[in-house]
């Protein structure tokens, strides 16, 4: 059953679209995420999914409610963690939490039971009591999830859950995520440009340019490239690639530093290469398919770029 159920939506900014004909469906309890750059219209369609901006056009269900006029509903259905930190810095991890009760009108015993089953869940109990400005960045964010989980919603949102934590700390916070979403059976929709958190969602929506140009599991992505990227940087890149072209019927991708090209057998291709250029070779690295692959193959160009006209927000 779907959950989340998006049909050609459009979001405009100053007669920019953000979001240009945008459509998915999420299914009840799996994990499903964004991937694509920053300003590609991550977080814009998940903010109209949220109810925080309005569009242009289009539909949007969440939990079988209306975005557009059944905003109140789709709230109680929804948790949600922003990119930037939203505590209270001044105020301790109960009190937080105790806030977040008030806002959904929860009774009394409720919340207390809530709170103190969440700050166990997220391994907090015994620094309930401490000012949130004494925690590590990891634990804020651990804090900010389990804010999302208190009224128990059906959709848990996460727009770049990691954003700005060490690598350490990233995957220790996604290790926490996934075995809370064993223990919770939430549904999961997170926003990243980490290909490594990617890895983690049970399908990937990859957007671009306000676009989705492929969705699919990590694997079906990744098995769609049919061969191996190979990465070449040569002395004369322009020539290299005209010579590739007319000589061996490749259409490499120019990047940053060098030549990509995907083919089957790789191992055995690239000696010829070397046989057929008429350039010097610097180095020649191979790499089976990974979800940074499918991004480059599909956009011509690698995740942490950013070029183009500028959106109004992720």
């Amino acid at each position: 059953m779907s959950i989340i159920q998006v049909k050609d939506l459009v979001k405009r900014y100053n007669g920019v679209e953000a979001v240009s004909g945008v459509s998915f469906e999420v299914e009840e309890g799996e994990t499903f995420g964004f991937l694509g750059p920053n300003g590609a219209g991550k977080t814009t369609t998940i903010n109209i999914l949220c109810t925080l901006l309005g569009f242009d056009s289009g539909t949007a269900l969440v939990n079988g409610h209306d975005c557009r006029n059944d905003a109140h509903q789709v709230r109680s259905s929804i948790g949600l963690v922003f990119q930037e930190m939203t505590l209270d810095n001044d105020l301790t991890a109960y009190e937080n939490l105790k806030f977040h009760c008030y806002m959904y009108n929860m009774e009394k015993r409720l919340a207390e039971a809530r709170i103190r089953e969440i700050l166990g869940v997220v391994g907090l109990s015994d620094r309930r009591d401490d000012l949130v400005r004494k925690f590590s960045g990891g634990m804020k964010r651990r804090l900010e999830i389990a804010r999302g989980l208190l009224h128990r919603p059906r959709v848990l949102f996460l727009d770049e859950p990691t954003l700005g934590l060490d690598p350490q700390t990233r995957s220790h916070v996604w290790e926490f995520i996934t075995e809370l979403k064993r223990s919770e059976g939430n549904t999961v929709f997170m926003t990243t440009h980490y290909m490594e958190e990617a890895e983690v969602c049970d399908r990937i929506a990859i957007i671009d340019g306000g676009r989705i140009i492929a969705c699919g599991s990590p694997d079906e992505l990744k098995r769609a490239l049919r061969g191996d990227t190979v990465y070449l940087r040569t002395k004369d890149d322009a020539t290299a690639a005209s010579e590739m072209s007319g000589r061996l019927g490749l259409s490499p991708r120019q990047l940053e530093g060098g030549l990509a090209f995907t083919i089957e057998s790789a191992e055995k291709f690239i000696p010829r290469l070397f046989e057929t250029l008429s350039v010097g070779i610097i180095s020649v690295n191979l790499k089976r398919p990974s979800l940074e692959d499918v991004f480059i193959n599909l956009t011509g160009r690698e995740i942490r770029e950013n070029n183009g006209p500028q959106r109004a927000r992720g």
